[in-house]
């Protein structure tokens, strides 16, 4: 992975976790105005609305990676509840990277563990400098979610069992925001415009309410979605499935900076 690479995805996940207001209760399902839609989606500095999760390592200075582990095939996070298991994991993966790290440390929470790494990336004659970021690879307790089986690259059906408990709105939010740091939409840019709560007897349900404008080429407008990414989870057992639920399109454009709609 280039090092301007890795920039970029940093970049976007520090944005996205900037530090705002403390949460707020469950927002109205209120569905916003074309031209509410349009000025957060083409605003350069709006990623999430206040009260969205702010990751521990989001005042990190410089450039810096968080990964998780995954199985073989890049499916579906690992996970573990014993920390040898995790670390054996975590090396093993290491040496799969296409930059291998040197160990700086490790560290645990409620959620995951985390491995540090110091890590170097080549220059343009080939040549490898000293380290020159960190890189945070973490490996999920399966105390708190198993995502086996899980498909990352769909956007609907099996999303993974939570496994901590109490099994509440609360504790879904937490995972959903969570792991929007590690969605991306490429070349779609995604913002989340709302992230909601609600309820119905034996689910709870929490949407990322999304803006993405794909560009469509020189000459043409971009295309912008309103959609819903809409998780349930059944309280009884922790299955968390999710949909992808397309509530409006219309395509719009910059004019002197400006956004408009097209047509």
């Amino acid at each position: 992975m280039s090092r301007h690479l890795v920039i970029l995805l940093v970049t976007i996940s520090a944005c996205a976790c900037k530090p705002q207001a403390g949460p707020p209760d469950v927002i109205a399902q209120t569905m916003p105005r074309d031209e509410e839609v349009l000025a957060l989606v083409y605003d350069d500095d709006y990623r999430v609305p206040p009260g969205f999760y702010v990751d521990e390592r989001a005042g990190t200075p410089g450039s810096y990676t968080i990964y998780h582990v995954k199985d073989v095939s890049l499916s579906y996070e690992l996970c573990t509840d014993d920390y040898d298991e995790a670390l054996a994991l975590e090396a093993a993966d290491n040496e799969r990277r296409a930059v291998n790290g040197v160990f700086a440390g490790s560290s645990e929470n409620a959620r995951y563990f985390e491995v540090t790494r110091d890590l170097a990336y080549p220059d343009s004659l080939g040549n490898v400098a000293a380290a020159t970021s960190p890189g945070y690879a973490r490996v999920f307790k399966c105390s708190y979610v198993d995502r086996e089986g899980v498909d990352r690259n769909l956007r609907d059906g099996y999303a993974g069992r939570l496994n901590a408990r109490p099994a509440d709105a609360a504790a879904l939010r937490g995972l959903v925001e969570y792991l929007w740091q590690f969605a991306f939409f490429w070349p779609t840019r995604a913002k989340v415009l709302d992230s909601f709560s609600g309820a119905e007897p034996g689910f709870v349900r929490h949407t990322l309410r999304l803006g993405l404008v794909t560009p469509q080429g020189d000459g043409s407008c971009d295309v912008v979605e309103v959609v819903d990414w809409v998780f349930s989870l059944d309280v009884s057992d922790g299955r968390i499935d999710k949909s992808f639920e397309l509530r409006r399109r219309f395509e719009a454009e910059r004019v002197d900076g400006v956004p408009r709609k097209c047509g």
